[in-house]
């Protein structure tokens, strides 16, 4: 009967593909209209950011909205810097961890803040078939694939748009991935355009086409804390989720999709991220899971709230995709790999289709194939109390 039970709601979840039609840019279930906001326009300063160990020029884009908060971005793996939002006294801060220079995010390898494809999370032993042909990824977490490959998104240069219009500023990231690059097939135009709202919005939405099918999974990697120092474990972390993708040893989904309730993994309600981390188990311990968002699959609906007693910040965060992972920075060691951050200093809400999707047709499609368009929206509204 729970397999039964499980087809069918696998089956539904199908129903959910990657081309999902495009909201208009207007508004989105509110989130999105302009017409309270001011009539200042924010403005967009670029600036030298030094070069890759390879030359390449890297440009910082410095965003700021009418209110004073800041998003600062490179085209080096179209990566968030910096975010500064006002905590409950109306200081500005950063809630993103980060490096001090472009060699700092070049020797990091925990994905710091980055625009993360062509196929985001792990892909089991690297391998998958379709179309009757298999193929072959680097398993750069061994034994899977993990965020891409070897040099996925977050290591290459995008081309960027900076823009100003009223009640918002942002930039937009273009990225042209050839076929067989890492592995995959077909040539992918990837799309990913960072806006921040004078309400204090800030918005991630992704696209892509292909001119062969292949499998497209985007997120964006942001390690947040809303102190701006210290651990995570008191952040309260409330997320809209039922169920979570249970995963073997290497971190790869069973296949199941479990209830959260009287589980360490329940947050359905405000819970301190560090009040059942042991529970966890995991090597080192800690989450890096999966959530299965409630609601509708394509449309924008919320996904989880986070607020910091300390600082008083609060961050809520909709999206148009069927999963959440949540990651509890497990893996920070202190060291430079780690941007110098000790084990817990960030957590990571990556929105995105599941992990190993391509190997489980029964989950929501991850394949894009020509003549659709990938797209992929999440909205954070910061604020304090």
């Amino acid at each position: 009967m729970k397999t039964m039970f499980l087809a069918i709601s696998f089956a539904i979840g199908c129903l959910f593909i990657t081309a999902v039609k495009e909201p208009p840019a207007t508004a989105i279930n509110g989130l999105l209209d302009t017409s309270g906001m001011t009539s200042n326009v924010a403005n967009v300063e670029s600036s030298s950011y030094g070069k890759t160990k390879a030359g390449a020029e890297v440009t910082l884009y410095t965003c700021r909205n009418a209110g004073g908060s800041t998003m600062k971005l490179i085209d080096y793996g179209a990566t968030v810097v910096a975010l500064e939002v006002p905590d409950r006294q109306g200081k500005l801060g950063n809630v993103l961890l980060t490096c001090p220079d472009i060699a700092g995010f070049e020797a990091c390898t925990m994905y710091f803040n980055c625009s993360v494809g062509r196929y985001c999370n792990r892909i089991a032993k690297g391998k998958f078939s379709l179309d009757g042909k298999e193929y072959t990824l680097a398993t750069n977490n061994a034994p899977n694939h993990l965020h891409g490959g070897t040099k996925g998104f977050d290591k290459v240069m995008w081309k960027a748009e900076p823009f100003e219009a009223t009640g918002a500023v942002g930039v937009t990231f273009k990225y042209e991935s050839k076929d067989g690059e890492e592995g995959y097939p077909g040539n992918v135009s990837a799309k990913v355009t960072y806006t921040l709202t004078d309400k204090n919005e800030f918005i991630i939405e992704f696209r892509a086409t292909t001119d062969k099918a292949t499998p497209v999974n985007l997120t964006n990697h942001n390690y947040w804390n809303l102190a701006g120092s210290g651990t995570i474990r008191e952040h309260e972390l409330k997320l809209n989720s039922g169920r979570y993708l249970p995963v073997d040893a290497t971190a790869i989904p069973t296949g199941e999709m479990t209830a959260v309730s009287g589980t360490p993994f329940d947050f359905s309600d405000f819970t301190a991220i560090g009040k059942r981390l042991n529970d966890v188990g995991g090597t080192p311990i800690g989450y890096d899971h999966c959530y299965v968002v409630d609601g509708e699959a394509g449309r924008l609906r919320p996904a989880a709230t986070v607020r910091d007693p300390q600082s008083g910040r609060k961050m809520e965060i909709h999206t148009t995709e069927p999963g959440v992972q949540f990651y509890s920075g497990n893996f920070l060691d202190g060291t430079d790999i780690s941007g110098n951050y000790a084990q817990y200093s960030g957590f990571c809400l990556e929105t995105q289709h599941f992990p190993d999707s391509p190997n489980r047709p029964e989950w929501p499609n991850t394949i894009l194939k020509p003549g659709e368009q990938y797209f992929h929206k999440t909205v954070h509204k910061f604020s304090a109390e």
